[in-house]
């Protein structure tokens, strides 16, 4: 069957599913949105705390690094409280892995050439068959090994490829089969190329991200370019946005790309011009505290929020609800695309919200009733 709009349309590669606890990752799956605690893992308190900020966020997988037995002591209260899978973040000593697969978590994060000899990874690789964890392979521009740099005299994508089936090797060696890959670089045109390439090469799932892509703005232009490309090339089955920024904001991002683009739907969809002298309103203001306070709103609808007349009748028709700047202080609400009442400056924010969140609760009521009827 034709598509009504073939120029929305994304082919995802086909790729097989691995399980991360009770997240499907890879396959038809939706295309997950990870982060990553930054609070000493042996301070179990202050880290449940921001999973639980990061879960509130819409985060799918959590990962926690894990580099002492301190840590790996702390991980198993923290998976016990933790509402999604966790993933054990592991540098160099295999035995925190072991600690971690017995701990709770749903998937290491390793690179097996790394941690030791083959019996060590044996050892690894039995852990996480024992605790049916899943293994995410990670490979980094800024840390491949040695004899590929002599190889390649620099990271390019043909060197982080060769070292993510080198390291997927030592895990089909010991029959495992249950991992994801990532080949990251803070080089968007690096990352991007040795994503394609290593989507060429295997079936496995990938692990999207521009590493150290920077702060909250120059982070999320990078990660948005990159990992937007890959994504709208079918490309990726999860992804991190590695921002210089809290991990909740990394998440919010992560939705952002993926809703653009049309692959996940979760919140609030802003559409919002970038003001000017025609507007009734201030717009940026009023922009900037709706997505505050609609943080909370977790099903998906269209709001617009536009300054004039220009524009905003065409880009209210296309949204569940839309707001358009008028004079005198006298702004037009359109429901379902249709003009239906006027709201004065000083009531109109807490009148969005609160429209916002009648319409939330009418599409959760609907769906759930869709639901009743269906069993």
């Amino acid at each position: 069957m034709s598509s009504v709009r073939p120029w929305r349309d994304i082919e995802r590669r086909k790729s097989r599913q691995i399980m991360v606890g009770s997240v499907p990752v890879g396959g038809d799956a939706p295309i997950t949105v990870q982060t990553m605690t930054n609070t000493p893992t042996s301070d179990a308190k202050a880290t449940i705390d921001q999973i639980r900020r990061c879960e509130e966020a819409g985060a799918d997988l959590i990962r926690v690094s894990c580099p002492d037995v301190e840590s790996t002591a702390a991980f198993r209260e923290i998976a016990r409280a933790a509402q999604v899978p966790l993933i054990a973040d592991i540098h160099f000593h295999y035995k925190r892995a072991l600690e971690a697969a017995d701990a709770g978590a749903a998937c290491l994060r390793i690179n097996p050439g790394n941690i030791g000899s083959d019996e060590r990874v044996a050892e690894v690789v039995r852990a996480a068959k024992a605790n049916g964890c899943a293994i995410r392979i990670g490979v980094n521009a800024g840390s491949l090994e040695r004899d590929l740099l002599e190889k390649y005299g620099e990271p390019c994508p043909e060197a982080l490829v060769e070292s993510a089936l080198d390291h997927i090797k030592l895990l089909q060696d010991h029959d495992f089969h249950e991992y994801k890959v990532a080949v990251k670089a803070s080089d968007v045109f690096l990352a991007v190329a040795a994503y394609q390439g290593l989507a060429d090469a295997v079936d496995c799932p990938l692990h999207l991200g521009i590493t150290e892509a920077g702060g909250l703005i120059g982070g999320t232009v990078k990660s948005a370019l990159g990992i937007g490309n890959m994504l709208w090339a079918g490309i990726g089955d999860t992804l991190r946005v590695s921002l210089s920024a809290e991990p909740e904001e990394e998440v919010r991002v992560g939705f952002e790309i993926l809703k653009a683009l049309g692959l996940r739907t979760r919140g609030v969809r802003v559409v919002s011009c970038p003001s000017c002298a025609r507007q009734g309103f201030d717009v940026i203001r009023t922009v900037e505290a709706l997505e505050a306070r609609l943080q909370h709103i977790k099903t998906p609808l269209s709001l617009s929020v536009l300054g004039c007349v220009v524009n905003g009748p065409g880009e209210a028709r296309e949204t569940d609800i839309g707001i358009t700047g008028g004079g005198n202080g006298k702004h037009m609400v359109y429901l379902s695309g249709v003009t239906d009442h006027h709201v004065q400056s000083d009531d109109m924010l807490d009148h969005i919200v609160s429209l916002v969140e009648a319409k939330a609760a009418e599409i959760e009521a609907a769906e759930q009733a869709q639901a009743v009827a269906a069993e």
